[in-house]
């Protein structure tokens, strides 16, 4: 069954005009077209609309803007008998809140009805309409307003012009910009030249996680350097694409390389040549890398046993330590999350986790009913809670339906995802959700099961996750980097191939990075990773040397086959279920090991890993002899992650790497 459409509004400016062309006759040409233009996007393609103003206003075209998505569901209240059975299986702390614990899935019927949009060129009444991915280039002009020509790459000709009587062309532009790389024609200073590859960054969540679009892609481009090879390396190819530039272009300069990268990611820098004032690592010998040993998984019995009379947790440290050697055993993880996340405290007695349980679970479904209280009128005018709500429902459809706990149609489970994400939306409106986000609560979900319990934890592990989802991508900007360096300290030969292959920015990684492994390994696999992370041991930033140990074990397969930069891809994508966890988890430690014992450690590696002091925070980052990036060398704050990352950080990385 054909998918409804998701439409998404970008940019909606009314009060655009068309002039009448000289080949028309006298009484069209006294006569000013007025009209809204729009950037939509529409299934994952960014389409502009030009519609007049007698073709804008339609009621059906505006409904569908917001209910047009074939996984739009209701959320309504069980009937009697049904009410009970839900009940009984999904129980609230407070009886007092059970009536609004007591939601079902209900299958919206939508239409897509005539309001959808047009892709092909055909104009009517004026009306035009095409997928930027075919926009060439836009000319601006000036005659005491601003007004815009469009030309198509399949088209000799040009589309009317769009004349922005009252504004609004900056903001067209800049709307543009968020979905393709505008650059000034060297023939002509008032034409730009629309770069637009497959899809901008923005877009990257869904495709590196929809599992529709694992796997190598048959049918190649007439380029197979710039081969789509599946969802995961789309947002790579993006990348790549904006740095080899147009068929017609030459090959883009390494200083050009570095700017447009700026531009894909904000941010991230990454110096070309030596630069003065910036850490230079060289070869460094790091001796023999210690082999090292794991152990069982801790066990109810020893949980116990570091408890006081009182219920406080004791003898922490060795705790830790205990867990991050082996993880925990499978009845433990419903208490022993709490504590690793933050939810409850270490030295928090029995009675007192009781109390706190109850006030959040108060605080919770008081946030849960403000979004299940707003009526249909209220969302119709609320676009974001309307975009938040229709992501959610899409990947809760699609999130670890092959676990026995979210299988099959009406699973309480997937209610409870739905109602999970739908609350932090509340919480955290400024950041609502995100694709990927459903990833990080699925296994906390499971664990739990419990759905205010699940809630906090989540928000806990959002505190750490926060940077990777934001607009500006910090986390994900500081942690490529902060990767690239580890790897090319640990292993300078391997770190020159890749670069040499176009993928010394490790873009395959971002992946791992954003949903920490969970698409890589197992289920129960992934609970182990976790946990062990949580622990903060045996460093900080400990989930990046699990990457550089999974690389080290693939380097030699890579290097003998002269892997290029999409046989990386594709290789690294074919990782995937087929990593043994524990193997990993050893090696990485090794490698901690190993670093900790090289006496002449590179200042941004110490900062990296939490090895040595930080620089003084009253002392300013440009002027820190160690050299090192601003980054990578965080000022510790209160609101520091645990994975060494700081909330709302927006300084730049740099770094210089030259050869020994």
């Amino acid at each position: 069954m054909a998918a409804d459409s998701l439409l998404k509004i970008i940019f909606e400016h009314e009060g655009v005009f068309i002039h009448p062309s000289s080949d028309e006759d006298a009484t069209e040409q006294d006569l000013l077209v007025s009209g809204c233009l729009r950037i939509v996007d529409k299934d994952a393609e960014v389409i502009v609309e030009f519609k007049p103003v007698e073709e804008t206003v339609d009621a059906s075209n505006m409904l569908c803007a917001g209910k047009d998505s074939s996984s739009v569901m209701e959320w309504d209240q069980f009937p009697g008998e049904k009410s009970h059975q839900l009940l009984e299986c999904q129980q609230s702390y407070e009886t007092e809140w059970d009536m609004v614990n007591a939601v079902s899935f209900k299958k919206k019927s939508c239409t897509n009805g005539e309001g959808a949009l047009n892709h092909s060129h055909e104009r009517s009444r004026g009306a035009f309409s095409f997928a930027l991915s075919d926009l060439r280039s836009i000319t601006m002009k000036e005659e005491g307003w601003t007004f815009l020509v469009l030309k198509l790459k399949e088209s000799c000709s040009y589309l009317p012009a769009l004349h922005f009587h009252q504004g609004g062309s900056r903001e067209f532009l800049e709307s543009l910009r968020r979905f393709a790389l505008l650059s000034e024609s060297p023939e002509d200073d008032s034409c730009l030249l629309v770069s637009s590859p497959n899809r901008a960054l923005s877009q990257s969540f869904e495709n590196l996680l929809d599992d529709n679009n694992f796997g190598l892609v048959q049918k190649f481009r007439k380029d197979p350097y710039v081969t789509t090879l599946g969802g995961f390396s789309k947002v790579t190819n993006y990348i790549f694409d904006a740095f080899r530039g147009s068929e017609e272009q030459h090959q883009r300069p390494p200083e050009e390389v570095a700017l447009l990268l700026g531009e894909v990611i904000p941010g991230l820098e990454i110096n070309q040549q030596e630069e003065p004032g910036f850490e230079v690592i060289t070869r460094i010998d790091l001796g023999t890398r210690p082999q090292v040993t794991r152990t069982g998984p801790l066990s109810s019995e020893d949980w116990i046993r570091h408890q006081d009379p009182e219920g406080r947790m004791i003898n922490i440290p060795l705790l830790k330590q205990v867990i991050f050697k082996g993880g925990l055993c499978h009845a433990l993880r419903k208490e022993a999350w709490k504590f690793l996340l933050g939810y409850v405290p270490w030295d928090s007695t029995l009675e007192e986790r009781k109390v706190l349980q109850r006030t959040k679970t108060d605080e919770y479904f008081r946030m849960k009913l403000q979004w299940k209280s707003v009526s249909e009128e209220q969302e119709r005018r609320n676009s974001r809670l309307r975009d938040y709500r229709s992501l959610i429902e899409k990947d809760v459809n699609r999130t670890d339906r092959s676990n026995r706990f979210y299988e099959g149609i009406d699973n309480p489970g997937l209610v409870l995802l739905h109602d999970i994400l739908m609350t932090y939306c509340m919480l955290d409106f400024d950041l609502g959700y995100v694709q990927g986000m459903s990833d990080l609560l699925s296994p906390i979900l499971y664990v739990m099961e419990n759905e205010v319990d699940a809630f906090w934890c989540f928000v806990s592990f959002m505190e750490q996750m926060h940077q990777n989802f934001e607009e500006q991508m910090q986390g994900m900007k500081t942690q490529l980097i902060q990767l690239s360096t580890l790897l090319r300290l640990l292993d300078l030969s391997f770190w020159n191939y890749l670069e040499s292959q176009d993928s010394g920015f490790l873009y395959f990684c971002f992946r791992w990075l954003l949903i920490r492994f969970k698409r890589e390994l197992s289920f129960q696999d992934v609970l182990r990773l976790w946990e062990v992370m949580w622990t903060d041991l045996p460093c900080d930033n400990f989930h990046l040397l699990v990457c550089c140990a999974i690389l080290d074990s693939e380097k030699q397969k890579i290097m003998e086959e002269n892997y290029g930069f999409n046989e990386i891809l594709k290789h690294i994508n074919e990782l995937s279920m087929k990593l043994d966890i524990e193997d990993i988890l050893q090696k990485a430690e090794g490698i901690c090991q190993q670093i900790k014992s090289c006496k002449d450690l590179p200042c941004s590696i110490s900062v990296i890993l939490g090895l040595g002091p930080g620089p003084d925070p009253g002392v300013d980052s440009e002027v820190c002899d160690c050299g090192a990036s601003p980054s990578l060398r965080p000022t510790q704050r209160p609101d520091v992650c645990s994975n060494g990352l700081l909330r709302g950080s927006s300084s730049h990385n740099r770094l210089a790497f030259i050869s020994s």
